[in-house]
């Protein structure tokens, strides 16, 4: 595999003119994987904290294919999705969940895989479309994704091609009651199960220039 010359160890010169050798992927990155988060100490408290959660669902702003068109509707007055809590944040550090929203190729799914890494726990995944489950119209190709719950772990899929805003709407709803009963768990279980997460990702990813775990 062939690394990019800004991410092989070299040497560099700082401001005072020493000169220090850096390797990027293991100096400005944790190699530390993702661990489990506990629930709280008290069932009272836990369910508490699912709520808050189930009420501010903030979607990171990441649209891979034809379903972020069908996104943007939902900010208009007519089904205003901010009435549910329910916003679009720019950064993965501000977000919650990420909404794959249709066909995802190999070359996307890089970033996507890096975009999920570096939320903030917890944090959910929607697969958005046929494409996300099968890959839709795109089954037969090469370069799509067939399987997101393969590559990352999808909380709840909405079916359609596309599935319209009402859809997405009733979809984020169904969200919400996993959320609150405490079974939106799909960060956990991609800690959990992280080797076989990363073997998959790296089967189809063949340009993988990155640390193992993007946090």
């Amino acid at each position: 595999m062939s690394m990019k010359p800004e991410l092989m160890k070299r040497m560099v010169k700082g401001p005072d003119g020493v000169e220090f050798e850096v390797e990027p992927l293991r100096d400005y990155y944790c190699e530390a994987p993702p661990t489990v988060m506990p629930a709280a100490y008290s069932k009272i408290v836990e369910d508490l904290f699912n709520w808050a959660r189930s009420e501010s669902i903030w979607i990171l702003g990441f649209g891979t294919g034809c379903g972020a068109i069908e996104m943007r509707p939902l900010m208009t007055p007519r089904f205003d999705a901010y009435r549910y809590g329910i916003q679009w944040r720019p950064t993965p550090r501000q977000a919650n969940l990420f909404v794959i929203s249709g066909y995802l190729s190999t070359k996307t799914l890089k970033r996507a895989i890096r975009s999920y890494e570096q939320m903030q726990n917890p944090k959910y995944v929607i697969g958005l479309g046929s494409c996300t489950i099968n890959g839709g119209m795109y089954w037969d190709s090469y370069n799509t994704i067939k399987r997101l719950d393969d590559y990352l772990p999808v909380d709840l899929y909405i079916t359609g091609c596309m599935p319209r805003p009402e859809a997405l709407l009733a979809g984020f709803q169904d969200m919400k009651k996993l959320i609150r009963a405490g079974k939106g768990e799909g960060a956990n279980q991609y800690a959990e199960n992280f080797a076989w997460y990363k073997a998959n990702q790296k089967r189809v990813i063949h340009d993988w220039d990155m640390p193992d775990y993007n946090w």
